[in-house]
């Protein structure tokens, strides 16, 4: 399992490699089943499972998006391409990436503001928890 690293602001100020830490990543899957929509998922620590959302419209294409929360899903999906077991389809990595939150707000439970470093999402992405749908807004500071 592949984890991303970097140093610590604190070490880097004084100009000492001392200590790493280790920056969580996140994925979006494009999937097929059972109508198209793409799976935004979050690692939360080093060991855990996902923390996952169906976004229903095109991520690629404005915003704002509305996405329903999922149950965890398993790590491997970080990495994974490729039919999906039980017959639920097929997903494809639309992208991938590093990102950042706030830590003193749990994003799933309360929502808030991450900042994402990936190929097609680069930016601060807010995940606003509400009723029948979440809704997730690129920020345009």
């Amino acid at each position: 399992m592949r984890l991303w690293y970097e140093v610590c602001k604190c070490c880097s100020i004084f100009g000492v490699t001392r200590c790493v830490v280790p920056v969580p990543r996140f994925t979006i899957l494009s999937h097929d089943h059972p109508v198209l929509h793409w799976d935004l998922l979050l690692e939360l620590d080093e060991q855990g499972p996902l923390a996952t959302w169906r976004i229903l419209d095109d991520p690629g294409h404005g915003s704002p998006w509305r996405a329903e929360p999922l149950p965890d899903h398993r790590r491997i999906y970080l990495d994974y391409e490729g039919p999906v077991s039980g017959d639920r389809g097929t997903v494809t990595r639309w992208d991938t990436g590093v990102y950042q939150a706030d830590p003193e707000r749990a994003v799933t439970g309360c929502g808030g503001v991450i900042t994402c470093t990936g190929s097609r999402w680069n930016g601060r992405i807010e995940l606003v928890p509400g009723k029948p749908h979440w809704t997730i807004h690129l920020l345009t500071d």
